[in-house]
């Protein structure tokens, strides 16, 4: 199928800021791009790229006083399938994963594991290591947190969500994160667009969606304790330890958002059906683009 995706985001600063935007797709995206996907600016700004150590595309610039409003647009092509479920997809022992998995382990600015390691081994230990641990602890953290988007706190940690009970969709992913990681299970955080395909139509206005991934069978497989359902259409933008490291943006002084629109919309050519879940019984073809909303 093929997405077309995009946004228009205005900050309005008092003086000169320095901003870091994260704010492009993925570049294992870029290969399906069907229009270029690049940031434009209402002003004259020098703008600089960068890739940052998680491997995300990166912007620099410093906007001026006043708003500056910043957009995209593109097609991009999807698989139109949902996220694979990889079933038989098994955990590692420590001693054998890469060494740059290990970080996705630790404890971060929003994954607290010291404040959860003992519930989560009271609750989880006796699961089966895998995918089963996985899918348990996505089921607790989809059944425990409410979704409420008048309750979205940027302070609140994975134990904020576990105490809170309540949060948007950063605060499902931190509390499935800190606890897969509390289980040995390397978890990282995603960011990026996920619109209503496949699924009935939600009236609240577009936003950018957080999911999740874990390592298991050699291989980075989504997850969505928000949602808890295979979904289709993600665009993945950024993966990092946690929300710290995807913000869309991080200003160096004041900076008010003044305008925040997205867009994620099915571009449909004919009548289709939506395909069924993929179920993965080796593990070795999960590795899919991910996905919007709180």
């Amino acid at each position: 199928m093929k997405i077309h995706a995009g946004f228009t985001i205005g900050y309005e600063c008092v003086q000169p800021t320095p901003m870091l935007l994260t704010l492009n797709i993925h570049p294992s995206r870029r290969v399906d791009l069907l229009t270029e996907q690049v940031l434009e600016f209402d002003q004259q700004i020098e703008a600089w790229g960068y890739t940052d150590d998680f491997g995300n595309a990166c912007t620099r610039i410093v906007a001026p006083a006043g708003i500056t409003t910043i957009s995209t647009s593109f097609d991009i092509y999807d698989s139109g399938q949902p996220d694979v479920i990889p079933v038989d997809a098994v955990q590692h022992e420590i001693k054998d994963l890469p060494d740059d998995v290990l970080v996705f382990l630790l404890g971060s600015r929003y994954c607290d594991t010291d404040r959860l390691a003992d519930f989560a081994w009271e609750t989880f230990s006796a699961t089966k290591p895998g995918w089963t641990r996985v899918q348990a602890i996505t089921d607790f953290v989809h059944g425990h947190i409410r979704f409420d988007y008048m309750n979205a706190d940027l302070l609140r940690t994975a134990h904020g969500g576990y105490t809170d009970r309540t949060g948007v969709c950063r605060d499902f992913a931190h509390l499935a994160i800190t606890l897969c990681r509390c289980m040995n299970i390397p978890a990282r955080y995603c960011t990026g667009y996920l619109g209503d395909i496949g699924v009935p139509k939600d009236p609240a206005p577009m936003d950018f969606s957080a999911w999740f991934e874990v390592y298991l069978g050699g291989h980075w497989h989504t997850v969505d304790a928000r949602h808890n359902t295979p979904r289709i259409g993600r665009i993945l933008m950024a993966t990092g330890r946690d929300a710290t490291d995807v913000a869309i943006s991080t200003a160096f002084g004041p900076a008010r958002l003044a305008q925040f629109e997205v867009v994620t919309d099915e571009i449909v050519t004919g009548d289709t059906l939506p395909p069924m879940p993929l179920i993965s019984s080796s593990g070795t073809d999960s590795e899919i683009a991910p996905g919007p909303r709180p």
